[in-house]
């Protein structure tokens, strides 16, 4: 069938525009004038109720899957407490942050986005970190992701972004991946997205474990203090381990291994007494500041770089019990971004302005009734009432006559209900002008400068690994017209990037695209890089040791020992899990070869007799133990019989490599500098 012709241009924030060919039209067949952007009270006012274009829109889109999340399906969950460390009254009236050392349960959420709840745990993708606290004034749902950014500007374009990310539609593939010809067509028509992207394509989109992954509210929030002063913020997670990541190759193995691998990480840690924890930090702002930047405060693909407006530490978080049942704790638990506090406001950031609505809308879509605030893991912990009855799945017994206000039932010695308080929610005051109309503010078109920073703050090695992931990605991509537009975008980003994506492909460089605002270069920042912040610590890490028959079990005692002492855990492996036989006793592994491969683990060992050591050089697990260790970066420690399967496996000795002995202090990094020696990077 032909194809109607259709234009392509940009709108009022440099936003793509199509226009021609088939109309696009509502559900019920009236045509749309602009598919970009929500209706709103002047171009940074906030979203209005009336937009029925919107409306139906997410509307249809949150009803699209049940019962499991249409994103962030796959996710786990565990308790734990907040605790206030440095009261901010000053700032805001809200309750949990009043006092120090007040305490407040929570429970969080980590997730991945694009896969359905059976897809794995480590693709690359961002991660969810949704936590909600049970404050004495009712519940508030921060729910934020491990990139402080989002790929688009307007709420009216998330179910494009999902759709475009999701399996493709003719052909049910592939599963949690972006690598794929949809997302890239969206991506390279939508520049807004880039800065997002760019942080997908590093490593923090391939998480070493949840509790080695930071935590971002993304959009800016306001806080209001109790004589109604009002502060721009944004909420940052930090975890006390250190932020860690995979390796490409390592992740994509992992997903072989276990599918599972980061649900079982955070749900052994926890029942090991190993909690971790967060301390939780705040960029607070006024209006002054925001007017001084060249970005827009209100545009969720924007960060404010740590060295503009510095973090204030305020809290820690504690995670320390794992959910008792995974489908009423995990799949039933309801995060609203509407859900906030005395104290905490929105701002006019359109896509945070969507959420609002959007949320509320999908929890009845998959819990199948308005009552769902009433399960156990969504309910608050403070007192509730309203008028509100009835309604499918009430497992509550109202008594009386009460379920409307005003009323003067109290006169003839009935329960009148509840009523409003002074104490209660008080949305902050703000001036609202201009026109009805769909349009984005000419400050949210710059889409390259953000992206440009984010790259030029990397090391040169978290830069290759950028540019290796946009070239396995776009190499997935068939249609080369796409691959072209992406190209021509990372020119504006940086030559030296398009440059070596082009060459990873085999493709020519094309024209740059056309920026809508031309990009500045802002200084970067230290803040961004997760190797320039590398914390060298064995805590929280994993080490995989392994024996056979004839090791020597005094060396084993004395290796596990140290890895305990220096806050690692050790994990044992062997051919065989059973009784091995040892010089001087024997010893039962704690996993079989075959099935405890290397990525599972942050350094290996191998403690073997010569004899031991030769006989598994013909083993391709253990080869392959060995090999991947080395590729993966990490610290190889070994004894002198060893040797054999170090050189079956082609180690060429690093500073990595080292004796028993040296392991514990050589485990607590990654060794970057070995790259080169085993794969091409872009």
């Amino acid at each position: 069938m032909a194809q109607k012709s259709y234009s392509t241009g940009t709108g009022n924030g440099g936003e793509t525009q199509q226009r021609g060919g088939e109309a696009l039209t509502t559900n019920h067949g009236i045509a749309i004038s602009d598919n970009q952007n929500s209706l709103r009270a002047g171009a940074r006012g906030p979203t209005l109720l009336e937009d029925f274009v919107l409306r139906e829109k997410i509307f249809h889109f949150d009803h699209e899957r049940i019962p499991e999340r249409i994103v962030h399906a796959r996710g786990s969950v565990a308790h734990g407490t907040f605790e206030c460390i440095d009261p901010i009254p000053d700032l805001t009236r809200a309750s949990l942050f009043a006092e120090k050392g007040k305490k407040t349960p929570v429970i969080v959420r980590f997730s991945t986005v694009a896969g359905g709840a059976g897809s794995v745990d480590t693709p690359r993708d961002v991660r969810g970190f949704a936590t909600k606290f049970y404050t004495d004034e009712g519940n508030w749902d921060l729910v934020g992701n491990n990139i402080p950014v989002f790929f688009i500007q307007d709420a009216i374009k998330f179910p494009d972004l999902v759709h475009s990310v999701k399996m493709e539609a003719d052909r049910g593939y592939p599963q949690a991946a972006t690598a794929h010809d949809t997302f890239w067509d969206f991506v390279s028509l939508m520049p807004e997205t880039l800065h997002t992207v760019i942080w997908a394509m590093s490593d923090r989109a391939i998480p070493r474990s949840f509790r080695m992954m930071q935590g971002f509210g993304v959009h800016s929030f306001k806080l209001v203090n109790a004589e109604g002063e009002e502060r721009f913020v944004k909420f940052h997670w930090r975890p006390r381990l250190g932020v860690q990541s995979l390796v490409w190759d390592e992740s994509a193995k992992m997903q072989g291994a276990d599918n599972d691998y980061h649900r079982r990480d955070l749900y052994e840690a926890i029942a090991a007494g190993d909690f971790p924890e967060w301390d939780f930090a705040v960029q607070v702002f006024d209006q002054e500041l925001a007017d001084s930047l060249p970005y827009d405060v209100l545009d969720a693909t924007k960060i404010i770089p740590e060295e503009v407006v510095p973090l204030r530490v305020i809290g820690r978080m504690v995670l320390d019990r794992n959910p008792d049942n995974h489908f009423a704790e995990n799949e039933q638990v309801a995060f609203l971004p509407s859900n906030v506090v005395p104290g905490i406001d929105f701002s006019d950031d359109p896509l945070l302005q969507g959420r609002l609505f959007s949320y509320l809308d999908t929890q009845k879509s998959r819990l199948g009734t308005t009552n769902f605030h009433q399960i156990p893991v969504n309910a608050p912990k403070c007192p509730y009432a309203n008028m509100m009855r009835d309604g499918m799945m009430q497992t509550q017994v109202p008594k009386g006559r009460a379920n409307y206000e005003p009323n003067s039932l109290d006169q003839a010695g009935e329960d009148p209900g509840p009523r409003a308080s002074d104490a209660g929610f008080v949305t902050a005051p703000a001036a609202v002008q201009g026109d009805k109309l769909r349009i984005r503010a000419e400050s949210f078109g710059d889409h390259y400068s953000q992206p440009r920073l984010y790259w030029r703050s990397m090391t040169e090695n978290e830069q290759a690994h950028i540019a290796s992931a946009f070239v396995f990605e776009l190499s997935k991509v068939a249609l080369e017209h796409v691959r072209n537009r992406v190209l021509s975008h990372l020119r504006n980003i940086d030559e030296d990037l398009a440059a070596r994506v082009a060459k990873g492909l085999a493709m020519d460089l094309p024209e740059a695209a056309k920026p809508f605002r031309a990009p500045v270069d802002l200084p970067p920042s230290e803040a961004l890089s997760i190797q320039k912040n590398w914390q060298a610590v064995l805590k929280g890490r994993k080490v995989g040791i392994l024996f056979a028959e004839g090791s020597d079990k005094a060396a084993l005692d004395e290796l596990v020992k140290a890895v305990t002492d220096a806050g690692g855990t050790p994990f044992t492996i062997a051919p065989k899990v059973g009784g091995i036989a040892l010089a001087g006793g024997e010893m039962k592994a704690d996993g079989q070869l075959a099935g405890s491969p290397s990525c599972l683990f942050d350094a290996v060992a191998l403690v073997l007799t010569e004899d031991a050591a030769r006989k598994l050089a013909r083993d391709s697990a253990a080869v392959a133990f060995v090999m991947d260790a080395f590729a993966h970066l990490k610290a190889i420690g070994h004894d002198a019989g060893a040797q054999p399967l170090l050189d079956r496996a082609g180690i060429d000795p690093d500073e990595g490599v080292t004796d028993l002995g040296a392991l514990p202090e050589a485990a607590t990094r990654r060794y970057w500098a070995r790259e080169p020696k085993v794969r091409d990077l872009a």
